[in-house]
């Protein structure tokens, strides 16, 4: 997509999921830029979850441009993400600031219930998966033991909290691309990280270091977003037809349900 702000700046489109970031470049400013995001980023950037919003401009199409510092780092590995205190922290911060829950309401941020992602990933879901017999198994899992969801518990859930939106930069952790945030239960973006990047052996410990008792009825929950956070990545490598990623997330899908 063609997209113009100014005779000054060069856009130049970033690699991703998307197709909505851009590098910005003028003279010697440099700035991460990114169309149609959430209107959060300067709430976020204030408390330093995310980094700096520098401005945001409205284009001819009609799209948003928000641009943010741009800052020289690294992505997690997923290796590290499991193991780095900083992580537990900055989920702690966003899973419980009152402020980013005040202006996500007025903004009109979405509620998500366990039942509506469920029913969100069986829809359109690809044959190759509808009919896929272990994938079944674990979708009648799910909707057998729909967790409980009270709407008055729900806090700012970013909503895609893996490796690739993680960003390491002078040794402070950025959590970035807040297209997916919403209102949900926190344990989804705990089973993110827990289904995806630490022994099951080691979930306990997690738990309590993010200042959670590891009782039955929680762990039993976030087993549950776990395995429906690994179906929704299989759908979404499926759909790309990237079968290499897709089996990779079956495997881990596997190594959780049967371990």
């Amino acid at each position: 997509m063609d997209i113009r702000i100014d005779n000054d700046w060069d856009l130049q489109p970033i690699k991703g999921d998307t197709g909505k970031a851009y590098i910005g470049i003028r003279a010697d400013d440099k700035v991460f830029i990114k169309r149609n995001t959430t209107p959060m980023l300067a709430a976020l950037s204030k408390e330093g979850i995310t980094p700096k919003l520098v401005w945001t401009k409205r284009v001819g199409n009609g799209d948003t441009l928000s641009a943010q510092e741009w800052l020289e780092g690294r992505l997690l590995t997923a290796d590290e993400i499991g193991e780095r205190n900083d992580v537990i922290d900055v989920l702690y911060h966003l899973h419980h600031s009152n402020s980013l829950k005040d202006i996500l309401t007025k903004i009109g941020g979405q509620t998500r219930s366990p039942r509506q992602m469920l029913d969100a990933y069986t829809h359109e879901l690809p044959s190759e998966l509808a009919t896929h017999s272990f994938l079944i198994m674990v979708q009648e899992y799910l909707t057998t033991y729909l967790p409980v969801f009270k709407a008055d518990e729900k806090t700012v859930v970013h909503g895609d909290v893996h490796c690739r939106n993680w960003l390491v930069c002078e040794n402070y952790l950025y959590l970035v691309d807040w297209d997916s945030i919403m209102f949900a239960d926190p344990a989804y973006d705990i089973a993110t990280v827990l289904g995806h990047y630490v022994p099951t052996s080691l979930w306990s410990r997690w738990l309590v270091s993010y200042g959670i008792q590891p009782e039955p009825v929680f762990l039993e929950k976030v087993y549950w977003y776990a395995l429906l956070n690994l179906l929704e990545e299989i759908k979404k490598y499926a759909l790309r037809n990237e079968t290499k990623q897709m089996n990779a997330a079956i495997l881990q899908l596997k190594r959780i349900y049967r371990g």
